[in-house]
């Protein structure tokens, strides 16, 4: 009975309780909506990259009604297209365009993109992305010598090139160099643009080489970071050539001994021709007091006086026996003579022979030939005057020798008389 009463008055606490609690506010806020008004592509992409024979195809998007807009491009690349009504962007990039030059890879191109309004021209959108076009083809590099892969030389002539490079896809950074016959004073080639100079040498075509030619190749071979290889080679033809310096040393001592020489025959000559004038004096003084003598006796055998008479007739008789006295005194000197003159003819044949074979300029193609007849000349000469006694001892210069030899005096007595 008791708890009966107990839960009767729980009961009735808890209504009372009930009842005396608030009504809670049941009423819904409705937020605030905000209208977007200005004009904007809500899809923007700032950049783009195509590689080469792709197909671009982009929808830009505006957060307004697209019926009532235009789309426009400025400044873009060739081939890139947009659909005014509803903004696709297209753009194929052939490979024809790279290959032309009208595009080019890896080259930004900056493409200005707007969206206007039809009919409120002050609505619309200015803005700009940048393409990119890359290709993954892998171009070589390449070796490029200045010269043709051919050349033809002579000894002694030096030739010079730059070995160049052609960029490609990954650039060629050390060059090796080969050759497939040893050869020595070169300069030598490890990078692009450096330069390549060779002087062929004089002994460089053997006697055994077919045609006097010896074919040399130049290799250079040149290598990027990853070991990819390009080879050049130039063909370099050596003809067999005169060595003009050593040629020249040997002209110019045959030379030499041709004008040594002369200068030992003017000496000669001149001391034949001393004797031989020395002789002709003698016997012109023979010559007048035997004259002399006869002629005293006929002017004495005419004059009065018996020992005047015959003193004029001794005379002529004494002048008579002087001819045999001057022949034993100063006999003439017909070998001198000849030798003299022979002397002479060879000085004026080497004189000549020098001026006729002088050389013109510093490389003479008749060079070999001027040198062989020279030394025949000097040989025959040396031959002829085999049994004349040549004085070494000369104490006379060369321009004494000259003065003596060329005077009017000796160019008078010794030249040719026509009969």
């Amino acid at each position: 009975m008791i708890r009966k009463l107990y839960s009767f008055l729980v009961a009735l606490f808890l209504l009372a309780s009930a009842k005396a609690q608030t009504v809670p506010d049941t009423t819904i806020v409705t937020p605030e909506v905000v209208v977007d008004s200005t004009l904007r592509i809500v899809n923007l992409n700032p950049f783009f990259t195509l590689h080469v024979d792709s197909l671009l195809s982009y929808k830009l998007e505006i957060n307004k009604d697209e019926s009532r807009y235009y789309w426009y491009l400025k400044n873009s690349p060739l081939g890139l297209k947009i659909n005014k009504d509803n903004g696709l962007l297209t753009f194929k990039a052939e490979k024809s365009f790279f290959l032309s030059g009208r595009l080019k890879y890896d080259q930004q191109y900056p493409v200005t993109l707007g969206v206007q309004n039809l009919s409120n021209p002050a609505e619309k959108v200015d803005t700009s992305f940048t393409i990119i076009f890359y290709n993954t083809d892998v171009i070589p590099s390449r070796v490029k010598p200045t010269v043709a892969s051919s050349l033809t030389i002579e000894e002694g002539e030096p030739i010079s090139f730059k070995v160049l490079c052609e960029a490609g896809s990954f650039p060629i950074e050390e060059i090796l160099f080969t050759s497939n016959i040893p050869i020595a004073g070169y300069t030598l080639v490890k990078k692009c643009d450096d330069e390549f100079n060779w002087t062929a040498p004089f002994d460089f075509v053997k006697e055994t080489d077919s045609a006097k030619v010896k074919v040399l190749f130049l290799s250079f071979i040149g290598s990027s970071k990853f070991k990819t290889k390009d080879t050049a080679t130039v063909r370099v033809i050596v003809k067999d050539a005169l060595n003009y310096p050593v040629a020249r040393q040997e002209y110019n001592m045959v030379v030499n001994n041709i004008e040594n020489y002369t200068s030992k025959l003017k000496f000669t000559f001149l001391q034949l021709d001393r004797r031989l004038r020395k002789t002709k004096n003698t016997r012109t003084t023979f010559d007048l007091t035997s004259a002399t003598t006869a002629l005293s006796g006929t002017i004495l055998s005419t004059t009065g006086g018996q020992s005047g008479q015959t003193a004029g007739k001794i005379l002529p008789s004494v002048g008579v026996a002087m001819v045999p006295v001057k022949e034993a005194t100063a006999p003439n000197k017909v070998v001198e003579q000849n030798q003299a003159s022979l002397i002479r003819a060879s000085i004026k044949r080497l004189e000549y022979m020098l001026y006729d074979y002088a050389l013109v300029g510093d490389k003479d193609p008749a060079i070999t030939t001027k040198i062989t007849k020279l030394k025949e000349e000097l040989k025959q000469s040396q031959m002829q005057l085999i049994d004349v006694p040549i004085d070494v001892a000369n104490n006379m210069t060369k321009e004494e020798l000259n003065e003596y030899f060329n005077s009017p005096k000796v160019n008078k007595k010794y030249r040719i008389s026509g009969k």
